[in-house]
């Protein structure tokens, strides 16, 4: 039997609520598999966890989790308690930086059972290829001065090797998929790095004669993603543009509550993190309401990352299924609670051995 161990960071608010019940799933879909088990290690990191320690993690916190095969993460973050910049740097941002998750994937899709609030969203099916170690996100800068004449200064750092790895990454998606990418680009306003970008952008699209290739302005390109998403497959999009335009992504999807990311590291060293698009929500903490299919999805994509293709899917068409029956949480036009929708996805699962 394979085992996988994994790393369980539940995090803040709805984090605690919607992890258990991506387990309960993961658990189900191990047991249809026959041939796998997951070996979970939880740890309490969080921003009550900060007020407590006066850290987000200790500092072997990264010793400790590199022990696993991949880290599954809720939800950080709760600024009535700990500033983001705070809890996010600490915690979230540390991982992804000192494991070198140096590329971000997410996708967006037509769900089944779900309205997308676009009159007209024609079955879309995208991955945003995101860079997740530099660029806009550097910690380059400062601020100076005081009062009317303080200056901050934020520097965009784009190297060639961290560019042309994520466009790599994104180019490979791509011959899995429909063998099209899209470069997410503002070389006509961002005079430095984006032609930069573009220049490297082209210089790869060399090594893959058999992937069609476009390059769109980011402004543009947001606004086509809410009038022909269809029409996209892959894009490859720095720190800044990828975040936005996942947000997107999830808001043409109907809500950003069942949207997936996967934090990747792709030289080996280290595991990947795997972690849901929505945030903390303390407005909804407590209430049992939240959605609990972007925790779900994202597992699926951890189940993906370890080679287990098709049991995977069947997490992705039982979530599917499940929403074609009307039972859906508030966010998505329904009533049910976090638990019920849990609670239906497992014996849906079950129901297909």
């Amino acid at each position: 039997m394979k085992k996988k161990t994994i790393a369980v960071i539940p995090g803040d608010g709805i984090g605690r609520e919607v992890m258990p019940e991506a387990l309960r799933v993961l658990d189900a879909v191990a047991e249809l598999h026959g041939g796998l088990k997951f070996d979970y290690t939880e740890f309490p990191w969080s921003c009550e966890y900060y007020l407590e320690k006066g850290e987000m993690m200790p500092k072997d916190g990264l010793d400790a989790l590199s022990q696993s095969d991949a880290v599954f993460l809720g939800a950080v973050g709760n600024p009535k308690l700990v500033p983001d910049h705070i809890s996010l740097w600490g915690l979230l941002l540390t991982i992804r930086r000192g494991f070198e998750q140096v590329i971000n994937v997410r996708p967006a899709k037509q769900m089944k059972g779900i309205d997308s609030p676009l009159a007209n969203p024609r079955d879309f099916d995208l991955i945003v290829v995101r860079e997740n170690s530099e660029g806009e996100y550097s910690e380059v800068g400062g601020r100076m001065h005081s009062g009317d004449d303080e200056i901050a200064i934020q520097n965009n750092v784009f190297t060639k090797k961290g560019t042309k790895r994520a466009m790599e990454y994104a180019f490979e998606l791509s011959r899995k998929r429909n063998s099209f990418l899209t470069s997410a680009t503002k070389s006509n306003g961002i005079v430095h790095s984006m032609p930069f970008w573009d220049e490297v952008f082209q210089e790869t699209a060399l090594q893959y004669p058999d992937v069609k290739t476009d390059s769109q302005h980011i402004d543009a390109l947001a606004s086509f993603f809410v009038t022909k998403p269809h029409t996209f497959d892959v894009i490859v999009a720095s720190n800044l543009f990828g975040d936005i335009l996942t947000d997107v992504g999830a808001g043409i999807m109907g809500s950003i509550g069942i949207a997936p990311a996967a934090n990747i590291n792709i030289n080996g060293k280290y595991p990947s993190m795997f972690e849901p698009v929505h945030g903390s929500a303390p407005d909804i903490e407590g209430k049992g309401i939240a959605n609990p299919i972007g925790q779900i999805w994202t597992g699926k994509m951890m189940l993906d990352h370890f080679g287990e293709d098709e049991i995977a899917q069947v997490m992705l068409d039982a979530v599917e299924d499940v929403l074609q029956e009307g039972i859906k949480t508030g966010d998505i036009g329904g009533k049910a609670t976090t638990k019920e929708v849990t609670d239906a996805i497992v014996k849906n699962i079950q129901k297909r051995s």
